[in-house]
């Protein structure tokens, strides 16, 4: 396990570098120096790690795809800066947000070039499959998007149901992981079977990614976490756990989740009886049980691969995720 965490430091490290050099102007300044802030948040890097072990995993090598980590690092943090503005987000990894520390028309801005550079890192990868490999990427812009025009409606509904919950997390954040895991497949030289593994794969790892996001929301220690516990329920968002809550709720605790959902959001006083409430109709038990269920199923996938020391790795980052506390 240490050497896997060497080894992911390691490729962390590459591909910060790489991300830092991608900038090569200072001007405007009202463009490029929040750009640059944006991308000098070091964050977990999982998209691109995705990409370079699903390269590797079929027989490609880390510096094949490189390019394509970038790209789908850039393209992310553009979905930051833009649903940061849409949320009203005041801080992000701990730093302010850049429509904040500037303002929305920036902000604004900022995403858009983001975009255009992703484009610009993604088309320097050396290919045979660069068509395909871009193809995959726009169609990942075109459902996260989507995602998030979802996540938006369903902040004015009353009534969403899992079935809805769960379209909306494929698309805006499932859609990246399952990108990242087939361009590498891609950009590697798999067979058509490899790369349908690997897409499989990075889909149930997004969807599990995302639910156990909003588990930690509610079970997390703060300190490891970085934010104070309880986010969702006092701003009202309708996560998987909210959502069962809301479908096995009855008498007192139906009307503490409608008036959650009614009213947008609770006050923090009111995160312990909702934390109660989950505990008791079992709707944290029933978080963990779908997010296992999601990580065995993603290593199910990676069965269909060659036996290789990326395959291997692969395996060490679903349980990375399975055991996250960030």
């Amino acid at each position: 396990m240490k050497s896997y965490e060497k080894k992911y430091q390691k490729y962390k490290s590459l591909i910060d570098r790489k991300i830092n050099s991608c900038i090569r102007k200072n001007e405007p300044i009202s463009l490029y120096e929040p750009m640059k802030y944006v991308l000098s948040a070091s964050g977990k890097r999982i998209r691109p790690l995705l990409i370079v072990l699903s390269c590797e995993a079929v027989g490609g090598t880390m510096n094949e795809a490189l390019n394509a980590a970038v790209a789908i690092e850039v393209l992310h943090n553009f979905t930051l800066v833009h649903d940061d503005i849409m949320d009203n987000a005041e801080s992000r990894r701990g730093r302010a947000t850049v429509h904040v520390r500037w303002d929305s028309n920036v902000a604004i801005l900022v995403g858009d070039e983001l975009v255009a550079l992703a484009y610009r890192e993604l088309l320097r990868t050396r290919s045979k499959a660069i068509a395909q490999v871009a193809d995959v990427f726009t169609e990942g812009v075109v459902e996260v998007c989507e995602g998030q025009a979802y996540d938006k409606e369903f902040e004015l509904l009353q009534d969403v149901s899992v079935n809805d919950y769960m379209l909306m997390i494929a698309k805006k954040t499932g859609k990246l992981f399952s990108v990242s895991s087939e361009i590498g497949a891609l950009i590697g030289g798999g067979t058509e079977r490899e790369i349908g593994a690997l897409r499989s794969f990075g889909t149930y790892i997004g969807r599990a990614f995302q639910i156990q996001d909003d588990l930690l929301d509610i079970v997390a220690d703060e300190k490891e976490f970085g934010k104070k516990i309880g986010g969702d329920i006092i701003e009202g968002k309708k996560t998987f756990l909210l959502i069962h809550a809301y479908e096995r709720a009855q008498g007192k605790d139906k009307k503490l989740i409608h008036s959650i959902i009614k009213n947008k959001g609770t006050s923090r006083k009111n995160i312990p009886l909702v934390k109660e409430v989950y505990e008791r109709l079992g709707i944290i038990e029933l978080a963990k049980q779908s997010i296992d269920k999601d990580i065995r199923q993603a290593n199910h996938q990676l069965e269909k691969l060659r036996d290789t020391p990326a395959r291997e790795m692969l395996l060490w980052f679903s349980d990375m995720v399975l055991n996250r506390q960030f």
